[in-house]
C-alpha cells in the first residue's frame, strides 16, 4: 500500500468561526482534516503535517519557497504529497512549486474547498478524497484537483469566487477526470528529465501590469524606479497596447533598455500571444518575450523563479523562452 502525506497549509478547508457571526479563520491541523475522510485508510498509509496555517491570501513568495521545500522532502520518504490550500492564491503556488521542484517521478497534489471542511455541505471531504485517490494513482507532475478535475499545475486557473467548480483548465485539456470509473488520466505530464532536484531560488521583484485604455506612460517609470527587475504585463488581445494619445511602447522599450526584463500576456483567458499581427505589438522591441499562451498565475511565478535563477536578464529570457514543464 503507498504512503501518502498531506502537507496543510491552512485556506478555507481547514477553517472555522470562532463565534456564529465571526469571519473564518484557519485552524484545523491535517491530522483532524484526515479524520473527516476515514475511508482514506482504504487507498493507503496516510501520513500529515501542519507546515503553517494562513488564509491563502498572505501567501507570498516566501511562502512558496518553504512550501517547495517540505514538498521536496517529503518526497523522499513518500509515494505522493497532496497539499492543501486556499483557493484564492492556489493557483500561484501550484504554478510556483511545478518551477522549482525539477525532475519530479511522483505526484504532488494541490486541493482545497470552497466551504470549511467541517461544514455539512462542503466539498471539502470530496476533494480531499479525490487528492489522495490521484496520488495513490502516481501520474508525476505537478496537478490541481478540485471538483472531479485533475489540472497540471501550470495551467490552472480560480474562474469562480464561490462555486464548487471553481478551477478551469487554461490552453490545455484537463490532465484527468474523476468520475464512475475512477481516477482517469487523459493528458498527464510529460515525465521530466534528470533527477529530482530543488530550485527554489526566485526574485520577488515582478510587477504584473494590466493595461487598460488610458494607462498613463509614467507607470513604467514609477515601476523602474522601484527596482523591479520583470514586468508582466496583461496586454489586450493578442499583444497590443495604445502608442498614440500615451504611448506605452516607448516606456515598454525604456524598461528593456534597462535590463528589466518586460512578459507580454493576453487579457483573454483563451488563445495565444501574436505580436506579429497588428502595429500595436509589430511596434514592441524585439527584447519583449511573448508570454504565448501561459496563465497569468504561471507568467508572473515564472519570471521570478527565472530571475532566481539566472545570473544575467539574458540568462533569465532564455529560461522564459523555454517551456520547463508545459507551462505554454
Amino acid at each position: 500500500m503507498k504512503r501518502i502525506i498531506l502537507l496543510a497549509t491552512g485556506g478555507t478547508i481547514a477553517s472555522t468561526r470562532k463565534s456564529a457571526e465571526g469571519p473564518l479563520v484557519p485552524d484545523l491541523p491535517a491530522r483532524e482534516l484526515l479524520s473527516y475522510v476515514p475511508q482514506i485508510n482504504t487507498l493507503c498509509e496516510p501520513a500529515s503535517r501542519d507546515i503553517m496555517d494562513l488564509d491563502s491570501s498572505n501567501i507570498q513568495p516566501e511562502e512558496w519557497q518553504l512550501i517547495a521545500r517540505e514538498i521536496f522532502t517529503a518526497l523522499g520518504d513518500y509515494d505522493g504529497v497532496v497539499v492543501t490550500h486556499g483557493t484564492d492564491t492556489l493557483s500561484f503556488t501550484a504554478s510556483m512549486v511545478s518551477f522549482m521542484i525539477r525532475g519530479l517521478d511522483k505526484p504532488v497534489i494541490f486541493t482545497g474547498a470552497q466551504l470549511p471542511i467541517c461544514d455539512l455541505m462542503s466539498d471539502a471531504r470530496r476533494n480531499l478524497e479525490s487528492a489522495f485517490g490521484a496520488a495513490v494513482q502516481g501520474a508525476p507532475g505537478v496537478y490541481v484537483v478540485f471538483d472531479n478535475q485533475i489540472i497540471s499545475g501550470t495551467r490552472s486557473t480560480k474562474l469562480y469566487s464561490m462555486g464548487f467548480n471553481a478551477f478551469a483548465s487554461i490552453n490545455a485539456a484537463a490532465a484527468g477526470t474523476i468520475d464512475s470509473r475512477g481516477i482517469v488520466m487523459r493528458n498527464p505530464q510529460f515525465p521530466d528529465e534528470g533527477t529530482r532536484r530543488l530550485l527554489d531560488a526566485y526574485s520577488p521583484d515582478v510587477f504584473l501590469l494590466k493595461i487598460i485604455p488610458g494607462t498613463r506612460p509614467e507607470i513604467f517609470d514609477t515601476i523602474a524606479a522601484m527596482g523591479y527587475r520583470g514586468v508582466v504585463i496583461e496586454a489586450f488581445g493578442v499583444g497590443g497596447m495604445h502608442f498614440i494619445h500615451r504611448d506605452l511602447i516607448e516606456k515598454v522599450r525604456m524598461l528593456c533598455d534597462r535590463g528589466i526584463l518586460v512578459l507580454v500576456i493576453s487579457q483573454c483567458l483563451y488563445d495565444s500571444i501574436d505580436l506579429s499581427r497588428y502595429e500595436a505589438g509589430q511596434r514592441l522591441p524585439a527584447r519583449i518575450i511573448s508570454g504565448k499562451d501561459m496563465t497569468t498565475e504561471a507568467a508572473v511565478t515564472k519570471l521570478m523563479w527565472a530571475l532566481g535563477q539566472s545570473k544575467t536578464p539574458d540568462d533569465a529570457a532564455s529560461l522564459m523562452r523555454t517551456s520547463i514543464c508545459g507551462e505554454f
